[in-house]
């Protein structure tokens, strides 16, 4: 499950992301920037895409949304989507909304997060075996759906969500067959390794999220001694090549691989206020660099 709807080629593709500009879902997240300011300073970085970012922070109007990224020489990955999936709530609808938006801008790629119901990501419910046989069950029919309307789903392991950690990566990869992708950060804050998960699923990853890790604040994360949300404002994830993760390793096993998907650019970040100077562009520029040296080594 290498390959993307995406038409950019089978060259590697970078992506960008606006939470690298702390624009983000969660209430009371943090300042959050306007669009023409955040697609501006991707396209000075020379990135040709991005991901959608929170509802919202793009226009509804699909005609609108294609326009102003046109505007930028922005082209559409696709996006996040948190939505509950271990109740019997029915999450097609949702799903089916989505993908429309997607397909409105060419975007290729549906970004799942499972969702607990609750705002932020600080705390998550345990599930009996029942929400979980619920949960992975709606994990293939987003699968299909979504691949029948001609796009990709991906199952997102992400801190504060019914699926963080290693275990529960693995019960989504050994219980369904929906795409995985690797988040290389929120893998790391929940204590897994997400090169070896990445090495060890090749044929699952069909999306990439790039983050480095302060190694000691995911610690904190981990024991509970610090919220997740306290230690992204306290620098939990770095520039790249700068923090804990072996993301070079990775990237030359996809690329050996064959992985023709996306690398976004994602180092999520809480803003106080309007940033001085040229703001969050100077690590995203740094980012890119380091993943474009990356891939041409």
């Amino acid at each position: 499950m290498t390959e993307t709807t995406t038409p950019h080629g089978s060259s590697p593709r970078i992506a960008g992301a606006p939470i690298s500009w702390g624009v983000c879902e969660v209430p009371g997240w943090g300042y959050q920037l306007p669009a023409e300011r955040v697609l501006a300073d991707m396209a000075e970085l020379g990135l040709t895409a991005t991901e959608f970012g929170p509802e919202g922070f793009l226009p509804a109007d699909p005609a609108s949304r294609s326009a102003l990224l046109g505007e930028h020489g922005l082209s559409a990955v696709g996006g996040f989507l948190p939505v509950v999936l271990h109740t019997d709530h029915d999450p097609m609808p949702e799903v089916d909304a989505f993908v429309d938006e997607c397909l409105a801008a060419d975007g290729g790629v549906v970004v799942l997060a499972v969702a607990t119901g609750q705002d932020g990501y600080d705390e998550r419910p345990e599930l009996d075996e029942i929400e979980w046989k619920t949960l992975l069950s709606n994990l293939d029919r987003i699968a299909d759906r979504v691949a029948e309307r001609g796009l990709l789903a991906v199952v997102h392991p992400h801190i504060g969500t019914l699926v963080e950690n290693a275990e529960e990566t693995q019960r989504v990869l050994d219980g369904s067959h929906i795409g995985l992708c690797i988040d290389t950060g929120h893998l790391v804050a929940a204590g897994a390794d997400p090169v070896a998960i990445a090495l060890a699923n090749l044929d699952r990853v069909g999306h990439v999220h790039l983050k480095d890790v302060d190694a000691s604040l995911a610690a904190k994360v981990q024991s509970g001694e610090v919220p997740f949300s306290d230690a992204v404002s306290q620098g939990l994830w770095t520039v790249l090549g700068e923090g804990s993760v072996d993301v070079a390793a990775m990237l030359a096993a996809l690329q050996t691989h064959g992985y023709t998907g996306w690398y976004v650019l994602e180092q999520d970040l809480k803003l106080t206020g309007e940033p001085e100077g040229v703001g969050p562009k100077a690590d995203v520029a740094k980012c890119l660099a380091y993943v474009q040296g990356a891939l041409s080594a």
